[in-house]
């Protein structure tokens, strides 16, 4: 089973205490209100919905037999904010590709799905 990271920063001017609040607390209700096209299912797997909680959540395929989704057993996302002096913050986001069998992709066919979706 092949494991490919990648690695992404994205400086944003909204302040982080905001944005985990919209992305990461209230994204399961905003994110079918802005790409309705984009989540399938959300499922709470521990917790209460508070901090600790870990939500499963499935998004839709906007490709099918996308060459990236095929040999793909499962996506895993990191997301940490780090606040900035100027008020905003870095969003960093690790994504953790774990590939069927032998299969490996490399960083080009990430970067081919991200600008699909």
């Amino acid at each position: 089973m092949g494991v490919t990271i990648y690695d992404m920063e994205v400086e944003t001017k909204v302040p982080a205490g905001k944005l985990f609040q919209s992305f990461i607390l209230d994204g399961d209700n905003l994110i079918p209100k802005v790409a309705p096209q984009a989540m399938k299912s959300v499922e709470i797997l521990e917790g209460d919905g508070g901090v600790g909680t870990i939500k499963l959540i499935t998004f839709a395929y906007i490709i099918e037999g996308d060459v990236l989704v095929d040999p793909l057993e499962s996506i895993s996302y990191q997301i940490k904010l780090v606040s900035t002096d100027e008020g905003g913050c870095i969003l960093k986001l690790k994504s953790i590709y774990t590939c069927k069998g032998d299969v490996k992709i490399d960083e080009e066919d990430i970067k081919k799905g991200k600008e699909k979706a």
